[in-house]
């Protein structure tokens, strides 16, 4: 999902069928009290789960919302939460079937059904929100409700489905509330571990433990506020004058950078991380970067090394592949086929294009949102040390900034990216898959072909040769050009515990693992 997190996992087992016992939530010994208040720079999109596809809209669903399933912290494959069990039928791949779990009750005190959960899954598709999760459910035909079982019909073999019930696309909303055919206003109702008492738009949510909540997890968690600020600086602010309690996603490079865990006061969570950051090119015809020849001169001119240590001061890693460090199929394909700057290069396939220098294109970015407005001057500057290149910087409100590269009107845009579940294929279809949800309007039937090859693989190991071959072919096209991989900062003050577990990258922010010491 776009970033404005995830442990490494070392490997990726098996989809298997999946099945536990529920828990009902338990009373912790601190469930009542003082909120523990968080701070973030994330914002939120959307209320509704048809209408947002990023990590801080998808951060507060995974709390209010339930998806038919889940993934526990540093899990390969996921687990049962508003279902009892489920497994795909037969051996083909393309039949998925759930098993409702009893008792499941909406904030209006009508129970769930198997109907709610078609219901969800379908507005999703029907709305198609420029900006929703619409692209993660490419393979889904469509979804029959009898009883309490939900059977999920698919257009071609995908051994990933389940992970992709797993994330927010997968929440779970009461039909008789949430219209069918256009994004409700207004407040969150699900079935989570929390409900949301109030909300103030990119300021404030609090949130309460869901005494009636049934799913996979085990115990409730404290009271929470989320806190949303506009910029780094802000979220420093509140985390130096102690008015939030967590600090996560994103303090400033040189905040992060100069962290020490044995500073009394506080404490301090770093953790390696599979989010990325990517360039994004609109590769339509009439654009700028039509012509695959200019892409890959853009290629031979950046220098993630000192966009790292300099922008970064070192608190994210280079990156030089789609699939990142610690996944199956990781590997380094730009840096094998754009080894270090070569200006020379570059030249020659702007002529080979026929485009005469500098060319001119537009960069976007959301402002408030890290060090982006940091990072967009300097790789403008890298890309003009030259001469070959102009770029018009325009910082946009994250949610316009989204509108902006959805609608096209973008010549290259700069997003982070969360992987939304453990498998490379998060990081393959969304991305430069045709009809993608990052919109480049770029379409390789080869490429296509990679990805659907890679979901036919329900040992997902098997797959990596395709995510290899994938990744060959985009370093060749160049409709993306990765920048860097980050790292997992979470601070909080002493008095906090459970900061390690809040997030580890499968799109699941875990406020209930906050507790008071």
């Amino acid at each position: 999902m776009r970033s404005v997190r995830m442990r490494i996992l070392a490997a990726l087992l098996a989809i298997a069928v999946v099945g536990v016992v529920g828990w009902q939530l338990l009373p912790s010994d601190d469930e009542s009290g003082e909120a523990i208040k968080v701070g973030t720079t994330d914002s939120i999109t959307s209320l509704d789960p048809a209408g947002a596809y990023d990590a801080g809209s998808w951060a507060l669903f995974s709390n209010v919302y339930q998806s038919l399933l889940t993934v526990e912290p540093g899990g390969a494959q996921p687990v049962p939460d508003a279902a009892e069990h489920c497994a795909f039928v037969g051996t083909d791949l393309r039949t998925y079937r759930c098993e409702l779990r009893d008792g499941l009750v909406f904030p209006s005190g009508r129970e769930m059904t198997a109907e709610d959960v078609k219901f969800s899954f379908d507005r999703v598709r029907k709305i198609k929100s420029d900006v929703g999760p619409g692209p993660l459910l490419d393979t889904l035909g469509s979804v029959r409700a009898k009883g309490r079982v939900v059977t999920f019909e698919l257009t071609s073999p995908d051994a990933t489905f389940p992970f992709k019930v797993a994330t927010g696309a997968g929440s779970i909303v009461d039909s008789r509330t949430y219209p069918a055919d256009e994004l409700r206003t207004g407040g969150a109702e699900g079935t989570g571990p929390y409900t949301l008492a109030s909300y103030e738009q990119d300021k404030l949510a609090v949130l309460k433990p869901n005494a009636r909540y049934k799913g996979a997890v085990k115990e409730s968690g404290r009271p929470v506020e989320l806190h949303y600020f506009g910029d780094p600086g802000a979220l420093d602010n509140a985390w130096r004058t102690r008015s939030i309690d967590v600090a996560t996603r994103q303090l400033p490079p040189d905040v992060l950078a100069d962290l020490n865990p044995s500073d009394p006061g506080q404490r301090v969570s770093e953790a390696d991380s599979s989010e990325i950051r990517n360039l994004y090119f609109n590769t339509r015809a009439g654009k700028p970067l039509e012509d695959t020849r200019v892409r890959q001169a853009l290629a031979w001119l950046i220098d993630r090394e000192r966009l790292a240590a300099t922008v970064y001061q070192g608190t994210v890693d280079p990156l030089y592949s789609l699939i990142p460090t610690g996944i199956t199929g990781h590997t380094t394909s730009f840096f094998d086929t754009y080894p270090k700057r070569d200006d020379d290069r570059a030249r020659r396939l702007l002529t080979e294009a026929g485009v005469s220098a500098p060319v001119r294109f537009t960069y976007g970015y959301a402002e408030g949102r890290g060090a982006a407005a940091e990072e967009a001057k300097e790789l403008k500057r890298q890309l003009e040390a030259g001469g070959l290149f102009e770029v018009t910087l325009k910082g946009y409100e994250w949610t316009d900034f989204q509108k902006q590269w959805a609608g096209g009107k973008l010549d290259s845009y700069a997003v982070g990216w969360v992987a939304d579940y453990p498998d490379p294929d998060t990081f393959g279809g969304p991305l430069v898959g045709t009809g993608g949800t990052m919109n480049t309007g770029y379409s390789s039937k080869a490429v296509d072909r990679m990805i659907k090859a890679s979901q036919q693989h329900q040992n997902r190991a098997d797959a990596g040769g395709d995510f290899r071959d994938l990744q060959a072919a985009v370093a060749e096209d160049v409709p993306v050009l990765p920048l860097w991989q980050a790292k997992e900062y979470v601070v909080t003050s002493e008095d906090i515990g459970g900061g390690q577990y809040l997030s580890d990258g499968t799109g699941v922010f875990r406020l209930w693992r906050l507790t008071r010491l």
